[in-house]
């Protein structure tokens, strides 16, 4: 029994901390073809939700036709893409799908291990609920997806900036949840009896600037408001976008309009960039100082690509570029934030006096 039990405290962190980094990938990934699949205008072009069935395509001309004529039914065909050909059908269908097949790929490289971890023991003491969690927020992110795709098929011609806010940023908290429990793996793999992290108030400071920061880059997404102007730093001409924001209540001008969202995103970006640059300082002084250089690196690089993008009048190869490496930026945050956390709960416990 004495041999037994120490197992079932620790299991195996390390090797369950490669897995979810693997799916952690996965996740980033399913965030590029997302971005794609917005920038595209694909999302609306399945406008089904088949769980199990849906994972096979179309695999006739038959079936395309099919599918052809149910999209011709939905407004965005309608109003926006009336007389679109079978084989441009077929493109916005290809990234659509390709969407939901990392979807569906994202929980069984999820449900499959956690099973085999979870029969053999090899889950650390106090880690299952964490971990059914996870999987729980992998399924609402599907039914949410659907949610936002449904919000399309029958009055309008896209799907709502809100809806699809909520399915980015659950998809990004979900990727930050895999990375902050791996490292819980990491270091109860170098020391088993090391405390679990915890999140500071600077760091639920600084979550939630970027936060508010993401936020308002996904009702941009949403609302295609990055196309209202490719000047920077002014907007057409002028700073502020006065004569919308005077035409709308103030709360609807900050969440419906595209002029006032596209204008929030681009200068809360800076409270966003003092906020970060203060968490790399203090990662940095940690003592880990790859993670600082990754948050500086990708802060930078997000901004850069930020202006590019809307210089460029939204090139989607820039676009998609914006939004995966905010997504790699919230990887970084999330390890930095993670070593403070450890920093946090080890101080205590250091200075504790044996009885």
């Amino acid at each position: 029994m004495d041999q037994v039990e120490p197992r079932a405290r620790i299991g195996a962190p390390r090797a369950i901390a490669n897995w979810l980094f693997f799916v952690a990938c996965l996740v980033v990934a399913i965030v590029a073809v997302g971005g794609i699949t917005r920038l595209t205008e694909s999302g609306l072009s399945i406008t089904e939700w088949k769980p199990v069935s849906g994972v096979l395509p179309p695999l006739n001309e038959a079936q395309w036709l099919i599918e052809f004529e149910k999209y011709k039914q939905i407004p965005e065909y309608q109003q926006v893409n009336r007389g679109m050909s079978l084989d441009e059908f077929k493109f916005i269908f290809f990234w659509e799908y390709i969407h939901r097949v990392i979807a569906r790929l994202i929980g069984v490289a999820f449900a499959l291990p956690l099973a085999w971890f979870w029969v053999k023991g090899m889950i650390p003491s106090g880690f299952k609920p964490r971990l059914v969690g996870l999987f729980l927020l992998g399924g609402l992110q599907g039914v949410i997806g659907w949610w936002m795709v449904a919000s399309g098929l029958a009055e309008r011609t896209d799907v709502s900036h809100f809806r699809l806010a909520a399915h980015l940023l659950l998809a990004l908290f979900v990727l930050a949840s895999l990375l902050w429990t791996a490292r819980d793996m990491l270091n109860l793999a170098r020391d088993p009896a090391a405390p679990r992290a915890r999140l500071t108030p600077f760091t639920l400071t600084v979550g939630a600037i970027l936060f508010v920061q993401l936020l308002f880059g996904a009702f941009v997404a949403g609302l295609n408001a990055g196309l209202v102007t490719d000047q920077w730093p002014m907007m057409n001409g002028r700073f502020f976008p006065t004569e919308e924001f005077a035409m709308r209540s103030f709360w609807d001008a900050i969440v419906n309009d595209p002029y006032v969202l596209h204008w929030i995103h681009r200068w809360w970006a800076w409270v966003a960039f003092a906020a970060l640059l203060m968490l790399a300082i203090r990662v940095k002084r940690s003592g880990e100082r790859s993670t600082s250089i990754a948050i500086h690196a990708l802060l930078g690089i997000q901004i850069l690509l930020g202006i590019a993008t809307v210089l460029s009048g939204v090139d989607i190869v820039l676009a998609v570029l914006h939004q995966v490496v905010g997504a790699l930026l919230v990887g970084a945050v999330t390890w930095g934030a993670h070593r403070l956390g450890t920093q946090a709960v080890a101080a205590p416990m250091s200075h504790r006096v044996p009885a």
